[in-house]
């Protein structure tokens, strides 16, 4: 109940604003996210607390409003957390209505709460362990699970890795997107860049999402990502994109809060296919992946291809399982990878703090 004494801000006419369930208006200096049913106004804090999300921008989930960045919720009228959450709470505001206008307190008549929680596992800073280099290798194929088949990029990867660890001395692990369940990317992004976030909000808000292991692996394990692909129509594999698309909260970091997350890494590409097309489809790799950090070695892709008018699946796979040719390149791939990650982790004390971008001119989301 507010106090008698409360001054009031005039936000509006009743009749106009109960039209819309949800808008996000101002009350003095505040942002608010006023709501109505059936005739019933509630009036909370615009400002999510997860990442400070427009909650008067959102919807209504009976009596919670859903934040439409990362759907947390908070009830219309007292501000606290859904059940189980009731701790989380934002600010909540009196509202009463004189003569067919609507009046918001000035102030909040409570105050915003933070439930406590650990901070995510993916969440620490990259630190490189002590020890061997290590490689990981991401096959981005797809087949069903009871009907394996053979995949001429995933061979090359497999030998690829076989040689770093059996060598080289590497240390390695191969990542199977498909044998992952992980969501699609939601297109936070899409609404503000401060919306995507890391640790990727999806993974943070559901344990069960894999793209986990990509990032623990991109991140915070391997100095080497060996990224396998087929072509299709073209263009790498749907599950190489849906992974891109969920790594862009690594690149994020950089946009939106100047933080190199990729530190001396190195990343190589296999691409093979009975299509052509097989420079557009790398240069899109050294693209997105230089654009989160990682850096390439000499010749940082091995490729097969039978070209557009020769296609012939049968023959395409026989000549890669017996090329000689294509798997002494996928060693020679593991050859240059392994040595350029040797020298960056060498150096790694005297390597440039290119995380201090300097001019944001010609960069991604630069700011005139």
């Amino acid at each position: 109940m507010a106090d008698p004494s409360t001054d009031w801000v005039d936000v509006g006419a009743a009749a106009e604003l109960a039209r819309e369930p949800v808008r996000e208006l101002t009350a003095g200096a505040a942002r608010i996210a006023l709501s109505c049913i059936g005739g019933e106004f509630g009036a909370v804090s615009g400002v999510c607390n997860h990442v400070g999300g427009p909650l008067g921008q959102g919807r209504l989930d009976g009596e919670y409003l859903v934040c439409p960045w990362h759907q947390y919720k908070f009830h219309r009228k007292s501000g606290v957390g859904e059940p189980g959450y009731e701790a989380d709470r934002v600010p909540s505001y009196a509202v009463k209505v004189e003569n067919g206008r609507v009046l918001v307190s000035a102030k909040p008549v409570t105050k915003r709460g933070h439930l406590p929680h650990a901070p995510h596992p993916l969440a620490r800073d990259p630190v490189r362990a002590a020890g061997p280099i290590r490689v990981a290798g991401i096959s981005t194929t797809m087949m069903q699970p009871g009907n394996p088949r053979y995949s001429t990029s995933e061979a090359l990867l497999e030998i690829a890795l076989a040689h770093a660890r059996d060598a080289l001395g590497a240390q390695t692990q191969l990542i199977r997107l498909r044998d992952l369940a992980f969501h699609a990317c939601e297109g936070y992004y899409s609404r503000s860049a401060k919306a995507c976030t890391w640790p990727c909000s999806i993974t943070a808000r559901d344990a069960t999402d894999q793209m986990a292991v990509v990032y623990e692996a991109a991140v915070h394990w391997a100095d080497v990502l060996i990224v396998a692909t087929p072509i299709r129509w073209g263009a790498a594999s749907s599950l190489y994109y849906r992974m891109a698309e969920r790594m862009n909260c690594i690149q994020n970091q950089i946009t939106t809060a100047n933080r190199v997350l990729i530190r001396g890494k190195v990343a190589a590409f296999i691409v093979t296919g009975g299509q052509d097309n097989v420079q557009a489809v790398v240069g899109q790799q050294l693209g997105f992946f230089g654009e989160l950090g990682f850096v390439f070695p000499p010749f940082p892709f091995v490729a097969h291809s039978l070209g557009w008018d020769a296609e012939d699946m049968e023959r395409n796979v026989a000549f890669v399982r017996e090329s000689d040719a294509l798997h002494a390149g996928a060693r020679s791939l593991s050859d240059r990878a392994v040595a350029a990650a040797t020298q960056l982790v060498a150096g790694a004390e005297s390597m440039p703090d290119h995380a201090a971008l300097g001019s944001r001119g010609g960069r991604k989301a630069n700011r005139q």
